[in-house]
């Protein structure tokens, strides 16, 4: 099976497409918005977690699928949905790996939208 890319081109281009003749503007708007967003998602799963708070866990793994469906990350898009399935399903007992999975893809996101959107 081919692995799939972090970005999705395509969500980029539509991106683009959106304000076109902005030179990027729109694009870099997004993406900033994105990457300062994520992490404060990022911690708040953590927190979540550790609290044992369901809801807000559930919370922020439907924002981080959502965002990340918005600019494209489909990795980590599928990182939020499984971790949002699972907690509602499961519980929170398994679902640590996938924060440190969705930790590091956002780390390869980031610098790909980055470059991306310069």
């Amino acid at each position: 099976m081919p692995e799939i890319p972090s970005i999705d081109p395509d969500a980029i281009a539509n991106l683009r497409e959106l304000n076109p003749g902005d030179g990027g503007e729109f694009l870099r708007e997004i993406v900033s918005i994105y990457v300062e967003d994520t992490p404060k998602r990022i911690v708040d799963l953590k927190a979540s977690l550790a609290s044992g708070d369901l809801k807000s866990f559930i919370r922020a793994a439907h924002t981080i699928k959502g965002s990340s469906s918005n600019v494209g990350a489909q990795v980590l898009k599928g990182i939020g949905e499984r971790m949002e399935h699972l907690s509602r399903t499961e519980g929170l007992g398994a679902i640590a790996p996938l924060i440190a999975d969705a930790e590091a893809e956002f780390a390869k996101v980031s610098v790909e939208l980055k470059n991306l959107s310069a």
